[in-house]
């Protein structure tokens, strides 16, 4: 398991499946929110790669992420679009309603930057999210994150047009947090 500050990131259990269902994935305005893409439903059980990790997937790492207090399940966290020949990836993020607000998210993205960074070698790391998203905005930026541009009305969402953000953080621009001994 990767160690932050109060989350861990570990491998997908078989028990979190359903807890990712119908926390994060059977709700139509927060999944909306978080998908490039239309919301539908997810049959219980299916094979659906935001559920069941696939292993010989190289370009797509997902976690569970969980308190290290205690082990309870406080949601997803992933590096995806990983380009190997270029060094780069993407980074998401969910928690679970009950977990927000608690500082899990900035430490899911320093333990991600530790994983990308050090475990991957990766140069740069790049998180999109909604405009309107001030947690992950702010998770970003206190890794280290740099807003590197807006596009705007990029992202259909619930019936109208949002903008996104995009940040980037370069290796030589991140700073390690002290508990990043993972």
């Amino acid at each position: 398991m990767l160690r932050g500050n109060k989350v861990g990131l570990r491998a997908r259990h078989e028990d979190d499946i359903p807890i990712l269902l119908a926390e994060l994935y059977d709700d139509v305005v927060g999944a909306s929110r978080a998908e490039s893409r239309p919301w539908r439903p997810i049959t219980p059980g299916s094979k659906d790669p935001r559920l069941v990790v696939d292993d010989n997937e190289q370009g797509h790492v997902p976690f569970s992420v969980v308190e290290l207090d205690g082990g309870t399940l406080v949601g997803t966290a992933t590096l995806w679009g990983i380009d190997n020949h270029n060094r780069s990836a993407h980074i998401g993020l969910g928690l679970l309603p009950s977990a927000r607000g608690k500082g899990y998210g900035t430490d899911v993205v320093a333990v991600l930057c530790h994983y990308g960074f050090v475990v991957r070698g990766l140069q740069r790391l790049q998180i999109e999210t909604l405009s309107d998203n001030a947690a992950m905005l702010r998770s970003a930026e206190r890794n280290g994150f740099v807003r590197e541009g807006v596009l705007r009305s990029s992202a259909w969402v619930m019936g109208e047009f949002l903008d996104d953000v995009l940040l980037g953080l370069l290796a030589q621009d991140w700073k390690p947090t002290s508990k990043d001994n993972l």
